[in-house]
């Protein structure tokens, strides 16, 4: 599949396009109520479209492989801070992915009864299962360490602690509680073991 999807130049161009509206789609989503969070925490907060761009940057670290004719697969660099950004998208990406299953079903009637249901609920767990998709095409290609995973893992309590102790989680219809928290701290560590058996390692016995 990745082969397929970023194995040419003109469907490399199309995922990377189509990535680059998602991020758009997500700062229009956090930008109104960005200036009530410190700055240093806005790449916690917005989470989702950090997400999506640390996906675009893994998309453009395969750019010249693929212009040059490359495969995709097997001639896509490898180095230890590409492992981090290998893991640290991937996580993020299926952990983002997936907490609108759960954040927007605890308020389920709230959000189709919603004026704009069919954004901001259809819409917003359609394009957030994309994001998941895109993070699967990365194992084909991607490496990982365990400092790498570790890393993932710590941003992702980090993330849970700013969102739902400090209070700083995305807009929702409603006031998060321990459930949605635990929740997300569940993916998060989900996302990780993920990440840890579909990548390869970046040499036996790295860290």
């Amino acid at each position: 599949m990745a082969e397929e999807l970023l194995g040419t130049p003109r469907s490399l161009a199309v995922v990377c396009a189509f990535t680059a509206f998602m991020f758009a789609v997500g700062l229009g989503y956090y930008a109104p109520t960005a200036d009530e969070v410190p700055v240093a925490l806005w790449p916690l907060y917005a989470d989702s479209a950090v997400a999506v761009a640390l996906g675009g940057g893994v998309l453009a670290s395969v750019v010249a492989t693929v212009r040059r004719g490359g495969d995709v697969t097997a001639d896509a660099p490898t180095s230890r801070g590409l492992a981090y950004l290998h893991t640290l998208a991937f996580v993020w990406l299926v952990q983002f992915g997936l907490w609108p299953l759960v954040s927007l079903n605890l308020a389920f009637g709230e959000y189709v009864a919603a004026p704009d249901a069919w954004i901001y609920y259809w819409g917003v767990i359609g394009t957030h299962l994309l994001f998941v998709g895109l993070a699967l095409l990365f194992p084909a290609f991607g490496r990982t360490t365990r400092g790498a995973l570790a890393t993932a893992l710590g941003l992702g309590v980090v993330n849970a602690v700013v969102d739902y102790w400090v209070g700083y989680h995305p807009p929702l219809l409603y006031e998060p509680g321990l459930g949605l928290a635990a929740a997300t701290l569940a993916i998060a560590v989900g996302a990780v073991a993920l990440a840890s058996r579909s990548f390869r390692r970046l040499g036996e016995g790295s860290d």
